[in-house]
């Protein structure tokens, strides 16, 4: 394994064996948990629940993290790559309806050799790379024939506010790139006969308030550069926390008349496939997991 690090677009060129780059990861994989998760989307968590791994750190570092715990506090348990191999395998015998790798980026490597073990000892359900979007081509590519479904963010169209928020400048045109590359490995969602996602691409978004137009932006860019049978899921789940109550516009959830608008900008698109979260007042902090590290 090669110990200069390039896995992400940060490309730190530190050795992780000695050092750490921005995201504050070594050598070693860490994660806050696993669990068998319900809050996905209903093709991903089904009746039995998605079998997710969160991974602690991130290369993003994002103010308004809901799993800020692990991500940016970098809270969470280190790990080797068998013991990795045996959580795959142990959700499957859990009967998760799939390996759910959250936030998985800056332990390709390992997670890469973690597959092709679990594999080899009868893992059979899909594997979804879950991430904010933040990807090198080269590093997905090594990925290819071993991830199903890519369930990537598009967070931001205006890199003046992926800098504001998430401390990067480059955000939407490496982001775009990567989710092409994925769909390209992937192809258009397919389902089984439950309505379960076995291989494909889904993109997520998530509202912000104030950021209408930085949403309308990226719902465009998906209509006119994307198949229209990729789906399409748009999260109203925020809610302030972490840094963001130090951001006055983001120090709220959005609004009905945001979701509205955001709403009517759907149909207006016509976009077809996809889903789009109930407007709810209420903190929606249900949807973070309570860490078992």
């Amino acid at each position: 394994m090669d110990n200069i690090c390039t896995i992400c677009p940060h490309k730190c060129g530190i050795n992780r064996e000695i050092n750490v780059g921005r995201c504050k990861a070594g050598n070693k994989i860490e994660i806050g948990g696993y669990s068998l998760h319900k809050f996905e989307e209903p093709c991903i968590s089904g009746e039995n629940g998605s079998g997710t791994v969160f991974f602690s750190k991130c290369n993003l570092n994002c103010v308004f993290c809901q799993n800020y715990e692990i991500s940016n506090l970098g809270n969470g348990k280190k790990i080797e790559v068998e013991e990795l191999s045996d959580i795959f395998i142990k959700q499957q015998e859990n009967n998760a309806e799939n390996i759910n790798l959250v936030t998985p980026t800056i332990y390709t490597n390992q997670i890469i050799e973690a597959i092709k073990l679990a594999k080899n000892d009868g893992l059979r359900i899909p594997v979804i790379y879950n991430s904010n979007g933040y990807e090198n081509i080269e590093t997905l590519k090594r990925l290819e024939g071993l991830i199903d479904v890519y369930l990537p963010d598009l967070k931001y169209h205006e890199n003046s506010i992926a800098l504001k928020y998430s401390k990067i400048d480059d955000y939407f045109d490496i982001a775009t790139k990567a989710i092409l590359e994925m769909y390209r490995q992937v192809g258009s969602p397919k389902f089984d006969k439950k309505g379960m996602i076995k291989k494909g691409l889904i993109i997520r978004h998530l509202v912000l308030p104030n950021n209408i137009e930085n949403s309308k932006q990226i719902l465009k860019w998906l209509k006119d550069n994307m198949n229209k049978d990729v789906y399409i899921s748009v999260m109203t789940q925020y809610f302030p926390t972490y840094k963001a109550k130090e951001y006055p516009e983001i120090n709220r959830k959005i609004t009905k008349e945001e979701y509205e608008k955001l709403e009517n900008y759907i149909y207006e698109l016509k976009i077809e496939n996809g889903y789009m979260q109930d407007y709810s007042e209420e903190d929606e902090e249900a949807y973070v997991p309570k860490w078992n590290y």
